[in-house]
């Protein structure tokens, strides 16, 4: 009737269907199963000894202890050769700020030559979205040119917006094959497993932009590679991302590097040095376009320099040959419409076929007081001269930017090697200096505040314990736990391919904490058996000891171990966790669950043995004492 009542509904959740909740389909039914069996299973307390769950842990754990206590310099051993082992992955792994944070859509930022006219951006601007639009993973794309009417969006023409929206549903993304151990099996016995667990896996975002190999070593191209025009240098990031990082730093790329110093034309120089430098290191995305520098001079300007000498033959002065310039080629404003309640201006200027050119602008004509018409060429000289398209300045100092988007490394790994290489081949003027930005700045900025935040929280902690024991060597026992820890968390951490960024920093923080909540949870149960033995006087030599620890640790395994558990039912659905926030949070969860079950780990069989170690010494101390005074005390009386 039990098992009636609780596998019912949970089939016709399973069966039903649900189209609205189609994706929380099995939570609904193992939600269900566990309410059912707290409601309708009946609720009975058992004792220690006699619980089934609570025999078969200590059948499966006494051994391990027997050993330990027989073995514990094997123990110890052991214990500090797997610390010394995280060497390994720690010496493997990169360093980032945070994980990507996947927001569902794209922002394509390609950057083109200054002076680009506005009828080459738009004609650029609809070849770029055509050859985005065609991959089925893109549901819509809206690409923007110049700068809005808005002074918290200085963007010049020559910078590109393409913002590209991807698809919700990932059945619709081209799918990867991913090898499975059922693979070997025949087809009739692979068609179930697949369905429990799929063959093949939707395209990562990464892979989207950057492309990937099939089986055979064909290679399938990304979005990068199949938008390459020439003279354009791509970049891929996210729409909030990206917004963050240039109201932030300025800069768009993950790696940005800032050349600070007095002229525009030396910095144009430096910053191409570095960049062709920067092409070549290792980890830089795609192509050579992927490191590209900022046009510090690369603007065209119009230059008219009006003939002084030669318009005063012809009667004129400088204001008459300026309002024609202005007029002509500029416009003149000459009045007002109003439309209903809107006002517009009503501008005057030569139509764009006698001002797109040199030749055009020279045959304006200038109407002289005596009523002959000039050409403009006579009055002037004309010509078109490179500057700088946007003046951009940091702590008072102009600077260019260099932009750096990188694929298959770290942030911390990339700018490494990157600047070992621009200090060994770029010479800097004197007067000049580089900043390296982007999430590399973050990545400074967030290490000087954990160098305060760590120390800090691990006093803290020391602190709670000893005021929770009174001891000082329980509290170091129960700090043995956190290097410990450091076994699993790292070990985890590499193999799942995470980087260490702020979140898992913040993981291995809350890590601490939980190693000391089980540590004192094991302890207690060892002091409180120790106690209660001695109270009983069973505590006459080292085999009552040994049996008051095998009390505190073996018998008591079922509560350390639900302890234990309950952190790992509430931290395991993390690292399966998909969507918006997702990356973050796996980050977060992995450094505590495989430290947890390191630490555990070793709070079973090497806390057994220290705590057996330090009571038999001070056991033994008790004993030479009380053997002494008897002594002492008949001495005296015969003296």
């Amino acid at each position: 009737m039990y098992l009636g009542t609780i596998l019912g509904p949970s089939a016709l959740l399973a069966v039903i269907p649900l189209p609205h909740l189609a994706h929380y389909r099995w939570t609904l039914v193992l939600g269900w199963m566990i309410l059912s069996s707290i409601l309708v299973l009946p609720q009975r307390i058992r004792a220690e000894d006699k619980h089934p769950l609570s025999r078969l842990l200590q059948r499966a754990y006494s051994p391990a202890f027997t050993f330990a206590m027989a073995h514990p310099a094997f123990i110890v051993g052991t214990m500090l050769l797997l610390l010394a082992s995280t060497a390994v992955p720690f010496s493997r792994l990169g360093s980032e700020f945070m994980p990507p944070l996947e927001e569902g859509d794209l922002l394509y930022m390609p950057t083109t030559d200054p002076g680009i006219s506005m009828d080459k951006v738009r004609e650029l601007l609809q070849q770029t979205d055509a050859l985005i639009k065609q991959f089925p993973e893109v549901q819509s794309v809206f690409g923007k040119a110049g700068r809005a009417e808005t002074a918290t969006d200085p963007a010049p023409p020559s910078m590109l917006e393409t913002t590209i929206v991807l698809r919700r549903d990932k059945a619709s993304w081209r799918h990867v094959p991913v090898p499975r151990l059922y693979d070997v099996l025949p087809e009739g016995l692979r068609a179930p497993l697949r369905r429990l667990w799929p063959d093949s896996r939707p395209i990562t975002t990464d892979e989207l932009i950057y492309g990937y190999d099939l089986p055979g070593h064909l290679h399938v191209k990304g979005l990068n590679e199949v938008v390459q025009i020439p003279r354009l240098t791509n970049s891929w990031t996210m729409p909030i991302k990206t917004r963050i990082d240039m109201l932030s730093t300025g800069i768009k790329t993950p790696v940005g590097i800032k050349v600070l110093g007095p002229d525009l034309a030396t910095l144009a120089e430096v910053s191409q040095r570095i960049a062709e430098v920067l092409k070549t290191a290792q980890g830089t995305a795609g192509h050579t376009v992927s490191a590209f520098p900022e046009k510090s001079v690369g603007g065209n300007y119009l230059d008219i320099r009006i003939d002084r000498d030669e318009i005063a033959r012809y009667g004129l002065n400088v204001g008459d040959v300026q309002d024609v310039i202005a007029s002509a080629t500029g416009g003149m404003n000459i009045g007002q419409t109003v439309e209903g309640l809107q006002r517009y201006p009503i501008d005057v200027r030569y139509p764009q076929e006698l001002r797109d050119n040199l030749t055009a602008l020279r045959q304006t004509l200038v109407a002289t007081p005596g009523g002959a018409q000039v050409p403009l060429a006579q009055l002037a000289t004309i010509d078109i001269h490179k500057g700088p398209p946007m003046l951009k300045s940091e702590n008072a100092v102009l600077t260019s930017w260099v932009y750096v988007d990188i694929a298959g490394t770290d942030v911390g790994t990339y700018v490494q090697n990157a600047q070992r290489a621009v200090d060994a081949q770029v010479k800097l003027p004197s007067g000049y200096s580089l900043v390296w930005s982007g999430q590399y700045e973050y990545m400074e900025q967030a290490r000087k505040r954990l160098q305060v935040a760590v120390p800090l929280a691990a006093v803290t902690i020391i602190l709670l314990l000893y005021l929770a024991t009174r001891s000082w060597l329980r509290v170091g026992i129960v700090v043995l736990a956190v290097p410990f820890s450091l076994i699993g968390a790292s070990w985890l951490v590499y193999l799942l391919g995470y980087n260490l960024s702020l979140a898992v920093w913040v993981g291995v923080i809350a890590l601490a904490g939980l190693d000391a909540e089980t540590g004192l949870v094991m302890l207690l149960y060892l002091d409180h058996s120790f106690e209660r033995f001695r109270g009983l006087g069973r505590m006459r030599d080292d085999g009552d000891l040994w049996h008051a620890v095998h009390d505190g640790a073996v018998q008591r395994i079922r509560p350390k171990m639900m302890t234990v558990m309950v952190v790992f039912s509430g931290l395991m659905p993390l690292l399966w966790a998909t969507g918006a926030g997702a990356d973050t949070m796996r980050r977060l969860a992995a450094p505590m669950i495989g430290g947890l079950a390191t630490s555990f780990v070793m709070e079973l069989l090497v806390y057994p043995v220290l705590f057996y170690q330090a009571k038999r010494v001070g056991l033994r101390r008790e004993r030479r004492l009380a053997a002494a005074l008897p002594v002492a005390a008949d001495n005296s009386q015969g003296g």
